[in-house]
């Protein structure tokens, strides 16, 4: 089967003058026919690793003028929230008898094995030069725009804030929202606990770095000794979709006001914290 391109990530500059950018790596949902020929379950096992419509509920911080950069290549033919050196040789031929990291060795590397509930996603394995390809094609753009973006806005801002944006499957006892910082590692400490309690404020439960501490996205580009502070933001998606689990639900319209809300609030945090420091 001929092989089409993989799509490069949608880019919506900021207009506004509020220094976020939202990234949103795990909802593509462009499936070309030759990675759903390889799928040992067809598209629906594909389809089990998105973020279902995360990139739908950005839309009211778009409709302020915030950026984002989202990701249409779905995550099931590469992972842009994970390294390039996040390989499982379950399907990366000659990668070695070990994965790279807890991730992958649990199957969700850049390339993923496994799924929930489907197990072994491929039929067969692909070789190095088609990681590669997939690499040049979607990962790596991905992540430079992103790095654009936020350049962009550390030009202009003194501190500079990226939101990135994902959902969860809901568990008994978990917060609705859980806020992922690297343990302070990807921004400062009081951002993480400011943007908690604006979910609160908001109505939803908050958690901090509980199970989601951040992935690879915030850990590449959170820089907070040079103002560029970088969240994770895991949302339930029972609280936003239908029962299918693949449709906009009841809540969507709340999940995306939180979204902008946090976007705004934190936004003014920074300033404020600016204003504060040069007195």
């Amino acid at each position: 089967m001929e092989r089409s391109p993989l799509p490069p990530p949608i880019v919506h500059a900021g207009r506004a003058a509020i220094p976020v950018l939202l990234s949103v790596p795990h909802s593509g949902r462009e499936y070309p026919q030759w990675l759903i020929a390889n799928a040992a379950g067809g598209r629906a096992a594909l389809e089990s690793l998105e973020d279902p419509l995360v990139d739908r509920l950005a839309w009211r911080a778009l409709a302020r003028g915030i950026g984002a950069v989202i990701a249409r290549t779905p995550r099931a033919a590469v992972d842009c929230n994970r390294g390039d050196d996040e390989i499982d040789p379950a399907v990366i031929l000659g990668a070695g008898r070990d994965a790279v990291g807890v991730r992958a060795r649990g199957g969700l590397g850049i390339v993923p094995s496994r799924c929930v509930p489907y197990g072994r996603i491929w039929r067969a394995p692909i070789d190095r030069a088609e990681l590669e390809r997939r690499v040049t094609e979607a990962h790596r753009p991905f992540h430079e725009a992103v790095a654009t973006q936020l350049e962009d806005l550390a030009a202009r801002h003194s501190h500079v804030l990226l939101l990135d944006c994902h959902s969860m499957p809901q568990r008994s006892g978990q917060a609705e929202i859980v806020l992922g910082d690297r343990h302070g590692g990807s921004a400062a400490p009081w951002l993480a606990k400011e943007a908690a309690r604006i979910a609160r404020a908001n109505g939803w439960s908050a958690g901090l770095n509980d199970p989601y501490a951040g992935g690879h996205i915030v850990e590449r580009h959170g820089r907070p000794e040079r103002g560029i502070h970088a969240l994770q933001v895991e949302i339930d998606r029972s609280r936003y979709l239908a029962r299918d689990m693949r449709a906009p639900g009841p809540g969507f319209d709340r999940a995306a006001r939180l979204l902008e809300h946090l976007a705004v609030g934190l936004a003014e945090a920074l300033a404020a914290a600016d204003a504060i420091a040069a007195e």
